[in-house]
């Protein structure tokens, strides 16, 4: 059975749950306590020396970076991968582009507004982000204009990266009634068969820090 290190409040672990979920395959979460340290820890590194969720261990094979594990899922389930070439670098144009323009900003406002002591958070760095995030949910609303998909006629992995951290409910600057074109798509994922929220999917969430 595949295994998939992870906690529920990772979007990035996101990623590659929520795939994994719909795939059809068979899996498990195990629980990465990060906030305790465990992801630098000397074992766990000596899974993945980068000190990151989400990691994939199925038999003999462990990987690393959701994008990388997703492409594994669609190698092994036939689902969640373009129709065309043409369709599946689209795919990847998409996962390239949250992981840099959105994912990366989401993570880290999401973190500097909600798990940082208030007197720790900086307003400046927050104001920051802040308008590079709403340029990023501009760019991602424009392109579902008249579209129920990111790519293609069915539900991606573009879908699947760019929404995983939309569903969050700790403020971090996204507002689903403000983006009429991202609320509908949001609404679409939701409405697949066995999707699930982040914290219902993955063990871990903030209360169990007392947040």
């Amino acid at each position: 059975m595949i295994k998939l290190y992870c906690f529920g409040e990772s979007g990035n672990a996101y990623k590659a749950a929520l795939p994994l979920e719909l795939s059809g395959l068979e899996w498990e979460a195990e629980k990465v306590d990060f906030f305790g340290g465990q992801a630098r820890s000397p074992e766990y590194q000596a899974m993945n020396v980068m000190g990151e969720v989400p990691v994939l261990v199925d038999g003999d094979l462990t990987l690393s970076q959701s994008g990388v594990i997703q492409m594994y899922i669609t190698e092994k389930s036939g689902k969640f991968g373009g129709s065309s070439r043409e369709e599946n670098r689209e795919i990847t144009r998409w996962m390239f582009w949250d992981n840099h323009k959105m994912s990366s900003q989401c993570g880290t406002q999401r973190f500097l507004m909600n798990f940082l002591p208030e007197e720790k958070r900086p307003q400046e760095v927050i104001a920051f982000n802040a308008g590079r995030l709403k340029a990023a949910f501009k760019t991602l609303d424009t392109a579902l204009e008249g579209r129920n998909w990111l790519v293609g006629d069915g539900v991606s992995h573009a879908d699947f990266s760019c929404c995983s951290y939309l569903f969050y409910p700790e403020p971090f600057g996204f507002d689903r009634k403000d983006w009429g074109n991202i609320d509908r798509w949001l609404s679409n994922i939701e409405g697949l068969d066995g999707w699930k929220h982040p914290y219902d999917l993955m063990p871990g969430r903030p209360s169990d820090r007392g947040l």
